[in-house]
């Protein structure tokens, strides 16, 4: 037995023996609880889908080659260039002895497969695998492949070494005969444990050997699957059960897709993401520059992403190119044969995904393994593309074209980057009136935006499109971001009749290649670690239920305060001049001016020691066109009505002017965007920490020599921002924040009521729940996520984990305290 102390209105702690087996429950108070959950007495909401959350995959940060693709091999085939990424050539990540070239000539392996290795004599390559070498485990198999070919019989020896030539392996000799390409196989067993081994390939003999395609796979894959997928990453992705798997990417998706792929042109690089690229045997994938910044093989390819959809429980959800770039790129294409030819090919993927044998398409399937149709009910067209007029044209083509041959597949849209401004407006104006099935919206924004906006889908149109939230994360990998993010999803839930689908993104990230942040899942060569995110993600979607209860709360929340602190001047790729600074009273009276008529700018100091700024004829002035975020600041305004004043003209570059006003220390700020996105458009920004979400968008230009007036009028929470003395813009950033957050599902088979609570403050939360007269079971399995809100989850540490306990007190009405900065699932029994 132990003894439990309760806190009791006007009375000392007493103590309470409570068997050991149960937890009690953790307050029972006479005091007014801080908050109020009331659950309908009989009602319930809406039929919560299987694919409610899922996970969107797309190879960044090196998520596929390096990361979920189980090939330890780095430039397998020898394709690399310098248009992957600089410095890149056919011999990256290998190093050579004797003569090793590599070589591009009419006897390549494949005319996509275009270079291959040449050894001459007694020669040999040596790969370093990715990051810091190939992870091997002791007594583990690997399994090797080559193709070669020999213009007299020869022997390869291979095997496994450190990197300063130790074995970790015995030699496996593979016996080459014949000058045609042929696949040869063998088995490597490591004799130790190492993170940076290395694979060597050595030819004896006077010989000249052609050899691609070196490849070295764990013989331990997920599900152990050829060609597979690398198992602690693949097992924690299956670990979140999710409802679906979108791929192959965003961005990677969309952009370069101006770019044809078939052979004449010679597979050219830096060519959109092509299905068709990617299935078949891996020899004949061609490889391709990733927007990201590297080469992909597609090894990886539409073929396994089915797959892996099928054997995680999964629904498939591919998305194909609209031709319409996005992602900071503004193109579309004028060739309409090239558009025809990317909705046939959309077409072929449907026939490749759920044709019969007897299709080309479906025999190809079969071909590789899979007879059985994959059941592809979903598909998206298109990525944040942000040019909406050429967007919707050709959408509009692709969903005739799949509508016309398959009627029940549901055709995603999307609404552009943003979660606001005139990009989504008008997609959703669009998509509304055209009755699409699904909108894809995309965000990643601050925690207190996913704090201010947990009621944002409680307006959408009940009768109108359903949306797929199909990219969403908040800018960091602390846990306040999780509980935010946790916030955020009880309002997803309770609005599971508008949104049909969420995942949050991005999936993976090479903790040595990183070209996004926040992620779900970090990992190395041979660790990996959930983030914060993935724990919270993992409780929500382990225990989704099936059917919303309706609830109502009421509590406190935190108002907005008045919009106070320095004023700045900044630039991105951009040179600029600003003169005659000035913050005033609405009465006129002025409270900080310069006009640099001194020579210096005594009062101003870098937040970022970025940029070069001088005063030079009378005006402050950055010169440097390649620095971005140069921001400076002067001043502190406490008052909560102003004006702030300045000219600025931009001199040389790439955008525009950005004036920054509400700096506060903590990194906290607001800044007027003027000509950003390569001098397109215009918007209010609102910095958060190491965040930026955009409040407004419009678009704009600056005209590089010319003067702007520009004021900012402060008054509250609400500012109007002027150019050239006429209105431009205004906003009220008055939303309050919600830190608690609740919503109540119901698992029918199971027959559990699901209350989630998220607490995403410093004090603990004392909250009544009356269950609406239902009968329940005493006690209830608890999950609680909480500790240090600026905690994160790291490859030396994982202090962020659920803990589950059996919990007592539970009863058609009771009062519990929600620890500070947690997430609180009770599954509770109904009788």
């Amino acid at each position: 037995m132990r003894k439990i102390p309760y806190r009791l209105a006007g009375a000392a702690a007493v103590l309470v023996t409570l068997p050991l087996a149960v937890s009690p429950p953790v307050a029972a108070y006479a005091v007014e609880p801080d908050y109020t959950i009331t659950v309908s007495p009989g009602a319930t909401g809406a039929a919560i889908p299987r694919s409610m959350y899922g996970v969107f995959f797309e190879d960044i940060n090196y998520a596929a080659d390096g990361g979920l693709y189980a090939e330890l091999v780095r430039n397998r085939s020898f394709e690399f260039n310098a248009t992957d990424a600089a410095g890149y050539t056919g011999l990256t990540a290998w190093t050579t002895s004797g003569s090793a070239t590599v070589v591009n000539d009419d006897q390549r392996l494949h005319e996509r497969n275009r270079n291959y290795l040449k050894l001459s004599g007694a020669a040999g390559v040596t790969n370093a695998g990715y990051n810091t070498g190939l992870a091997v485990a002791r007594s583990e198999h690997y399994n090797f492949s080559v193709w070669a070919r020999a213009d007299a019989a020869a022997t390869l020896d291979i095997t496994l070494q450190t990197a300063d030539g130790a074995a970790l392996s015995a030699p496996l000799k593979v016996a080459v005969s014949g000058d045609t390409w042929k696949k040869y196989t063998g088995t490597l067993r490591a004799t130790a444990t190492s993170d940076a081994a290395r694979l060597s390939v050595k030819a004896s003999g006077a010989t000249t050997l052609r050899l691609d395609e070196i490849s070295l796979f764990p013989r331990d894959t997920y599900k152990g699957r050829a060609n597979g997928l690398r198992k602690d990453l693949a097992q924690k992705i299956a670990d979140l059960d999710p409802g679906f798997v979108r791929f192959p990417g965003g961005c990677l998706v969309n952009t370069g897709s101006m770019y044809p792929y078939d052979a004449a042109n010679n597979y050219p690089r830096a060519r959109s993401y092509q299905w068709k690229d990617t299935v078949g045997p891996v020899e004949t994938r061609a490889t391709n520059k990733n927007f990201w910044g590297y080469n992909q093989t597609y090894g990886l390819g539409y073929y396994e992403y089915f797959q892996f959809s099928e054997d995680i429980g999964a629904m498939p959800l591919p998305v194909v190119p609209a031709l319409v770039t996005g992602c900071g790129q503004n193109r579309a294409t004028v060739d309409e044969a090239l558009l025809q030819k990317h909705i046939q090919d959309t077409l072929d993927l449907i026939e490749f995904a759920n044709g019969p044998v007897t299709t080309t398409w479906g025999k190809l399937r079969a071909d590789m393994g899979h007879p059985k149709p994959f059941g592809l009910t979903t598909i998206g067209v298109g990525n944040e593309e942000n040019l909406p007029e050429e967007y919707w044209a050709n959408f509009l083509k692709f969903e005739a074209a799949i509508k016309a041959k398959h009627p029940t597949i549901t055709v995603v849209s999307n609404s552009g980057p943003d979660d606001q401004g005139g990009t989504f407006e008008n997609l959703w104006a669009k998509n509304r009136a055209h009755g699409s099935d699904m909108v894809d919206e995309h965000y990643y924004n601050s925690p207190s935006w996913f704090l201010q906006n947990n009621k944002r889908y409680d307006s959408y149109d009940r009768n109108g499109p359903k949306v797929f939230l199909g990219e969403y994360a908040s800018l960091d990998n602390k846990l306040f971001n999780s509980l935010a993010e946790a916030a955020y999803m009880t309002g997803l839930e309770r609005n599971a009749d508008v949104v049909k689908m969420a995942s949050y993104a991005p999936l993976l990230a090479n903790i040595d290649n990183v070209q996004w942040k926040p992620d779900m899942i970090w990992f190395d060569n041979d660790e990996s670690w959930g983030s914060t995110s993935y724990q919270v993600q993992k409780l929500f979607m382990n225990n989704v239920g099936d059917k919303v209860i309706p609830t109502t709360t009421t509590g406190d929340v935190v108002r907005p305060k008045p919009i106070t602190g320095g004023i700045g001047l900044s630039t991105w790729r951009t040179a600029a001049a600003y003169d005659d600074v000035k913050v005033t009273r609405p009465d006129g009276s002025v409270l900080f001016s310069d006009d640099f008529s001194d020579g210096n700018a005594d009062g101003w100091s870098a937040v970022q020691p970025r940029g070069t700024w001088s005063v030079t004829n009378g005006a402050y002035t950055q010169t440097d066109t390649a620095a971005e975020d140069t921001m400076v600041k002067a001043a502190t305004i406490s008052e909560t009505d102003y004006d702030y004043t300045l000219k600025a003209t931009k001199t040389a570059g790439a955008e525009g002017f950005l004036v920054a006003f509400g700096i506060q220390e903590t990194g906290n700020f607001y800044w007027w965007n003027l000509g950003g996105w390569n001098n397109t458009q215009g918007a209010v920004e609102k910095g958060v920490t190491s965040a930026k979400e955009q409040i407004l968008t419009k678009p704009n230009t600056v005209t590089t020599g010319q003067t702007y007036d520009l004021k900012v009028q402060v008054r509250g929470t609400k500012v109007t921002l002027f150019l050239n003395g006429v209105e431009w813009a205004s906003f009220d950033d008055n939303a309050v924040t919600e830190p608690f957050a609740q919503v109540v599902t119901e698992d029918t088979k199971a027959r559990e009521l699901i209350v989630k609570v998220v607490n995403a403050q410093d004090t603990p939360a004392v909250t009544k729940i009356d269950l609406g007269g239902r009968k329940v079971a005493r006690t209830a399995k608890q999950t609680v996520i909480t500790g240090d809100p600026g905690e994160q989850n790291t490859r030396s540490a994982e202090p962020i984990q659920p803990v589950t306990t059996t919990v007592g007190g539970i009863s058609s009405t009771f009062t519990r305290e929600f620890p500070a900065n947690s997430v609180t699932f009770l599954r509770i029994k109904t009788r």
